[in-house]
């Protein structure tokens, strides 16, 4: 079973989710704390899935504490990272979502998280509501797509050691929170050759 599976869910009226949209919009919470509280707030346990591959996604995801992972598994059934998703950050498969199409990604929590499920209901009454909320949610659309593309080109083209520094600038914790493996896995690189670049690092910062 899927978290998204679980009837438990509540309705949300306060919370990061509704700061972090208000203050991107410029508006007070209250003004639009009702068309927030449209969204259903979950509680998902460690390891707990949000979505499976082969599942249609119906919804974004706000991480309001915790933290999730996206992966697929290729046909040999090893696993690739995607992306980790702290706090404050948003997930979904977009593919799925916008064309309808059965996912080819997992959403799993790595840690017991508290997210928010944001459906096109949400969308919809914001668009009417707020004038520029369509600009706010273009600008997060291309935001993920630059970073996409950052991560395209660090794949094809820059060294293990280049990819480990790019990540913990854009993940400075992640390290602590899930296995190395994992972090591996993100990188496209063994975790024996994660664990020499991290010695290699180590060795150097120890010499300065």
């Amino acid at each position: 079973m899927t978290g998204i599976e679980n009837k438990h869910q509540d309705k949300m009226s306060s919370g990061k989710f509704l700061t972090y949209i208000a203050s991107h919009l410029n508006r007070d919470e209250a003004e639009i704390s009702s068309i927030v509280a449209s969204c259903s707030f979950k509680n998902v346990k460690k390891g707990s899935y949000l979505l499976q591959a082969n599942e249609h996604c119906n919804h974004g995801f706000f991480v309001e504490t915790g933290l999730l992972r996206q992966y697929s598994i290729d046909k040999k059934g090893k696993e690739h990272t995607i992306s980790f998703v702290p706090e404050d950050w948003f997930v979904t498969d977009r593919d799925s979502v916008f064309f309808n199409r059965p996912s080819k990604y997992f959403i799993q929590a790595q840690e017991d998280s508290q997210v928010v499920l944001i459906d096109q209901n949400y969308e919809k009454l914001m668009s009417e509501k707020i004038p520029n909320f369509a600009e706010f949610n273009n600008r997060l659309l291309h935001n993920h797509i630059s970073q996409l593309q950052e991560r395209i080109d660090l794949l094809l083209g820059a060294t293990a050691k280049e990819r480990y520094l790019h990540f913990i600038k854009m993940y400075p914790d992640i390290l602590l929170r899930v296995p190395q493996t994992m972090v591996a896995s993100y990188l496209g690189i063994t975790p024996e050759g994660l664990s020499r670049v991290r010695k290699d690092l180590a060795l150097k910062n120890f010499k300065k």
